[in-house]
């Protein structure tokens, strides 16, 4: 192929957008090709590199059917479980949506998981990388196929229950997991990113921590009604960490921008252990990947005396 001849890449993405999603605006698709393609100037975080000595973690890969919440809906999952040498007791866990994206360069969460695990800056962590279901309407409007716009953007305790009554006990089954809200959180991306809020607001029973990346805190399925509801609700025991980007999506469903930054608002005016933090760039992982460490850390920072009030029975 002559270089006259080679295909635009923004033309090529633009044509990629339009087929997964047939039903997209025109006005809509140079902006999501605008966001998407603008990291903005972030490299990964330092320990996102395998480092001389450390013990490196076991990942395994397993498909999951769903039989009750959305029944017959197939995923492929994988499990990581840190080095037996660097624990000798109940593990915490993180539950990663989008999960292929958290294991990819942009954050190597499983790396900085054993860097961060070795040092002892987070807890002993296992961690479920769940990809969305398969088979599934797609988006409101924009169409496309697959599960995962009905599983992330809806509001209501459906993927909650999912994880909680199915997924989870079926995939860490032999790993011993500490049985409190504050040994577990739950990460995602975009809608994967609401999805991780919405999942811990409706179980803080189960989850006591979210990580959120450019999250789609919007008019999809419901979304945007999150902030207005945590000003009206008593806090709930969470810590929250919301990330997005100056140049973030704006499109038909709303501007995550000011979606995330109405988020943040209302988990200040009920007290909640939040932290918000907007970046240069788009809607992508760079900025998350290179703040990954400091935010676990972060998350993590108190680890120590949970498990300590655990040990003791004096947190159940």
């Amino acid at each position: 192929m002559t270089e006259a001849s080679t295909p635009d890449p923004l033309v090529q993405m633009t044509a990629q957008l339009r087929a997964a999603m047939p039903g997209i605006p025109e006005q809509d698709l140079p902006r999501f090709v605008a966001a998407i393609t603008n990291p903005g100037a972030y490299a990964p975080c330092d320990e996102s590199a395998p480092r001389p000595g450390v013990p490196t973690g076991v990942v395994s890969t397993h498909r999951f059917k769903s039989m009750h919440v959305y029944p017959g809906v197939a995923r492929e999952v994988r499990l990581y479980v840190p080095n037996a040498r660097l624990h000798d007791g109940p593990l915490a866990l993180t539950v990663f949506q989008d999960g292929a994206m958290y294991l990819g360069p942009q954050v190597a969460a499983t790396v900085v998981f054993d860097n961060l695990i070795a040092a002892g800056d987070m807890p002993p962590c296992a961690a479920l990388f769940v990809e969305p279901g398969e088979t599934g309407p797609g988006l409101p409007t924009y169409g496309g196929m697959g599960n995962r716009s009905v599983e992330y953007d809806s509001l209501g305790d459906a993927y909650a229950r999912f994880l909680i009554e199915e997924l989870i006990p079926a995939l860490t089954s032999e790993v011993e997991l500490c049985d409190v809200p504050a040994a577990r959180a739950i990460c995602g991306l975009s809608s994967g990113g609401i999805c991780a809020f919405n999942a811990a607001w409706e179980r803080p029973d189960f989850f006591g921590k979210v990580i959120s990346h450019c999250g789609s805190f919007v008019d999809i399925r419901g979304g945007h009604l999150l902030p207005a509801l945590v000003r009206r609700e008593a806090a709930k025991p969470l810590r929250v960490f919301l990330q997005t980007g100056e140049h973030d999506l704006d499109i038909l469903f709303g501007c995550w921008p000011l979606a995330n930054r109405g988020l943040a608002s209302a988990l200040d005016y009920r007290g909640y252990d939040h932290r918000f933090v907007v970046g240069e760039g788009g809607h992508s992982l760079a900025h998350g990947g290179a703040l990954f460490a400091e935010t676990l850390r972060w998350l993590w920072r108190d680890w120590r005396d949970t498990r300590a009030a655990v040990r003791t029975g004096e947190l159940r």
